[in-house]
């Protein structure tokens, strides 16, 4: 196993892979995603790769295939008279690529964003969860993350 940063090598993996994870997206939200399609063209991931503040950690094989990736952002609240000031570690797209779905590829990226959010002072990692997604839950769970808040909807 070998996590790392991602690198501009990586780029034509990671969009294999965001295609995956737009699948699942799709199939539960047809409504909302369309498919197949990437969040990100491969210069806006070349250039997502280089901000500091927004690290893209890849899980690789013994010879280097990639297995895995998980997004994160940076987020900051703001002390105020309401709310504490926070920085948050949020995760933003966590994808193991459906040949390696079983070889604990995304808890070790997982755990791996905990230890990198401790050793860089952050109060929280949190991430979303889209209704549907039973089986991303069910592995956040297991994780050991609880609820921060719900988003409910209504649809017209």
């Amino acid at each position: 196993m070998n996590i790392r940063r991602a690198m501009e090598r990586d780029i034509d993996d990671i969009l294999r892979l965001l295609v995956e994870v737009n699948m699942v997206h799709h199939t539960i939200r047809p409504d909302l995603f369309k498919g197949p399609a990437t969040k990100y063209n491969a210069e806006e991931l070349a250039q997502k790769l280089r901000d500091d503040s927004e690290p893209v950690f890849v899980y690789t094989d013994e010879e280097d295939r990639l297995l895995g990736y998980i997004f994160c952002q940076t987020e900051v609240t703001e002390e105020s008279p309401l709310r504490t000031g926070i920085r948050t570690l949020y995760i933003d797209d966590l994808c193991v690529d459906e040949k390696a779905r079983g070889q604990h590829v995304g808890k070790a990226l997982y755990e791996y964003v905990l230890e990198y959010a401790k050793q860089n002072g952050f109060y929280n990692v949190t991430l979303h969860v889209w209704g549907g997604n039973d089986s991303a839950l069910k592995f956040y769970r297991r994780m050991g993350m609880t609820d921060q808040f719900i988003c409910l909807e209504q649809i017209l």
